[in-house]
Formats: structure tokens, C-alpha cells, sequence
């Protein structure tokens, strides 16, 4: 039986991707917003050679589905933020780089 539901277009999939990546920005603590950043990479990745018509549509409804998750989400965790910093975001909210090169830390 033919799905209901045409697939999405490749607007329609680049938007659900940029709206990912938007969300994923919102979140306060690093390791969730890396997180949320790695797995909407990789989920993308993981369906990009999807061809059945039905099977695009069930991802990209997951993908929408997610994006709704996502959002409450950052919601909740603006809500309970971490007053101090984790030691990712203090490193790189500094001037200093450093470059880790042959053992050797150089300020880069």
C-alpha cells in the first residue's frame, strides 16, 4: 500500500537539518550541545542514502519529532543552567590558543 505522506524535498530536509543545528546552539551545558550537534551530523549521515519514498518520510518525521524534543529541552536546561563553566567553554572562551604539536604545548 503507497504511503499517504509524500517525501519530503530537499528544501524541506535542509531546513530540518539547519533547524537541528539552530537547537542544538541553545543548549548551555557543552557536552549537550556538542552531543546534540554530533547526533544530528551523524543521523543525517547514517539516512543520506535513503531511496524508498516511505522510508524518507518515516525520517524525516523522526528528524521533526527530535526537533520538538530538542527544543523543550533547551528550554528546561536554560532553566537549570550550571552557574559555573565547564573547562571546554572556559578554554575556548580565552584569547590563548594553545597547539598541542610533537608533545610540545606551543601558544599559538
Amino acid at each position: 500500500m503507497a504511503s499517504l505522506v509524500p517525501p519530503p524535498g530537499r528544501s524541506e530536509v535542509l531546513s530540518l537539518f539547519r533547524s537541528l543545528l539552530r537547537t542544538s546552539r541553545k543548549f548551555t551545558d557543552y557536552n549537550i550541545r556538542e552531543y546534540a550537534k554530533r547526533r544530528t551530523v551523524d543521523a543525517f549521515r547514517h539516512n543520506k542514502d535513503l531511496s524508498d519514498p516511505s522510508a524518507i518520510a518515516a525520517a524525516f518525521c523522526e528528524g521533526k519529532t527530535q526537533l520538538e524534543v530538542a527544543t523543550r529541552q533547551a528550554v528546561v536546561y536554560s532553566l537549570y543552567a550550571p552557574k559555573v563553566k565547564s573547562i571546554m567553554e572556559i578554554a575556548l572562551g580565552s584569547h590563548i590558543r594553545f597547539v598541542v604539536f610533537c608533545g610540545c604545548i606551543i601558544n599559538a
